[in-house]
């Protein structure tokens, strides 16, 4: 049998006109997985509210950001892709969960080039059902349909992966090194609060009351929230950082039921008022800079620091295609290779 592999990360509109734009989000807002309510509600809630007012926004938002060689997300993931391809005997394919790059092109190439066996790489650290867990039910949903003869292997969430670890610390630590900061904030990227509970495997323990992510559980496996404060921690104690100079906070909460915080916009308005003048901002939850990172957080963060009386915002890269990154996936690839073994 043949392996290969494929990375996935989340996708992009294919260019910054609304109607792009607008065909992006529709296939975004309506993954059941991404708003997880009746059909129903969520058909009238993207079809007949958001998609009527959102796109000329977010268009706007993503011109801000684009680049010359189209969307950052897509650039920076194929850099990242044909870094790896380099460093292994195995096909690489990279694909999106949504727009242009679908998933099912990506299986396309890959048995085209004769694979049976693929490793499914999604490009998330921390497992989230709006993330890595539609990129697997939908890769699923199209084996059985289109490509019966495959079989699929998938990374786990990385998020405690002592290589994954150390790049990020080492990339974090660059960007501080000799910079005169006062605090350290980690966003991610936020989920409503519900996402947790459905995610709970014991049914049980995520109560989000502040102590169950410290506990320990089966639950953590596909907790979110856990995996997130557990990326912090493992990056604090590498860094050496001290407990009153860094946070985790959550970003880019939609609608208006309750999301994970605290929320990012609130804690940088919160710390530019008690005046913290100098604070630095990562965003562990991407491994590539996107809208969310590059339009959300190092735009509208820096105005809103700034607003109440913040001097200097400085926003930390994601690990992108750095090459120490690019080899650890490409350790990964190998291990499996060699041993049918994903990484843990």
């Amino acid at each position: 049998m043949s392996k290969g592999v494929l990375l996935v990360n989340l996708g992009s509109p294919d260019s910054t006109d609304p109607k792009d734009v607008k065909k992006y989000l529709g296939e975004f807002l309506m993954d059941p997985r991404v708003i997880d309510v009746p059909t129903w509600a969520r058909t009238l809630l993207v079809k007949g509210i958001i998609l009527n007012t959102r796109p000329k926004k977010s268009a706007a938002a993503y011109k801000k950001i684009w680049w010359k060689e189209g969307s950052p997300l897509i650039v920076l993931s194929e850099r990242l892709q044909q870094k790896v391809a380099q460093q292994v005997d195995v096909p690489v394919i990279l694909a999106m969960r949504y727009g242009a790059m679908s998933i099912k092109e990506g299986l396309q190439k890959l048995q085209d080039a004769g694979v049976t066996e693929v490793l499914i790489i999604p490009l998330y650290p921390q497992f989230a059902m709006a993330t890595t867990e539609t990129i697997l039910v939908l890769a699923e949903e199209l084996r059985q349909q289109h490509f019966p003869e495959m079989t699929f292997t998938d990374i786990p969430a990385f998020y405690k992966n002592p290589e994954y670890i150390r790049v990020l610390a080492r990339s974090i630590g660059e960007k501080l090194d000799g910079l005169d900061y006062e605090h350290l904030l980690f966003s991610y990227h936020g989920v409503p609060e519900r996402h947790i509970r459905k995610s709970d495997i014991t049914k049980s323990h995520c109560k989000l009351d502040g102590s169950c992510c410290k506990t320990p559980s089966p639950a953590h496996e596909y907790c979110y929230r856990h995996q997130c404060y557990e990326t912090t921690r493992q990056v604090a104690e590498i860094l050496n950082l001290e407990e009153n100079k860094y946070s985790t906070s959550f970003q880019s909460r939609l609608g208006f039921d309750p999301w994970l915080q605290p929320y990012t916009d609130r804690t940088i308005e919160k710390m530019g008022k008690a005046g913290v003048k100098k604070m630095a901002i990562v965003t562990p939850a991407f491994v590539s800079d996107c809208l969310e990172t590059l339009e959300e957080i190092a735009m509208e963060g820096e105005e809103i620091f700034h607003e109440v009386g913040g001097k200097e915002f400085t926003t930390i890269p994601c690990l992108n295609d750095r090459n120490d990154w690019a080899a650890v996936v490409s350790q990964w690839i190998e291990s499996w290779v060699t041993t049918d073994i994903p990484v843990a």
